[in-house]
């Protein structure tokens, strides 16, 4: 009974003691006030600079031709890299979209292009006519005279 008298008196002095400790403590810091969200933040760079941006390289007409193709631009040009140039010439003619190009489909754009060029519908190209069919040439961009 004696030690059980002996544990709640150093029990209720350190309680105290603690007390005390607390009582000493500086005050809870106040919680920063919430930015306007609608306010833009102002910063001061001081003397301090970014980086410069990156500069454009000079690729030789052969990197820019490489490149192309090197969709991912990793140095390899792979197989699917090589066929995407593709892609939108073949889409034209996959009228059903089912990425499977049908002789039927391939001849749509084949009658299309040669009823265009018959101008007098007669069934059969003439030398002129059948001129019209060429391909027209690239029309060059001009030099920036900047």
């Amino acid at each position: 009974m004696l030690g059980g008298l002996a544990l709640a008196g150093v029990g209720v002095f350190w309680w105290q003691g603690r007390a005390e400790i607390e009582r000493g403590a500086p005050p809870p810091a106040v919680a920063p006030a919430k930015p306007d969200p609608m306010q833009l933040p102002i910063a001061d760079p001081g003397s301090l600079k970014g980086p410069a941006p990156p500069e454009m390289s000079e690729l030789g007409k052969e990197e820019q031709r490489f490149f192309r193709y090197d969709r991912n631009r990793d140095r390899v040009i792979t197989r699917d890299e090589m066929l995407s140039t593709r892609t939108d010439g073949f889409r034209s003619l996959d009228k059903d979209g089912n990425n499977l190009l049908t002789f039927e489909e391939w001849a749509v754009t084949t009658v299309d292009r040669f009823g265009k060029a018959d101008k007098d519908g007669d069934g059969k190209l003439t030398p002129r006519e059948f001129a019209a069919t060429a391909p027209k040439p690239a029309v060059k961009k001009p030099a920036c005279k900047c």
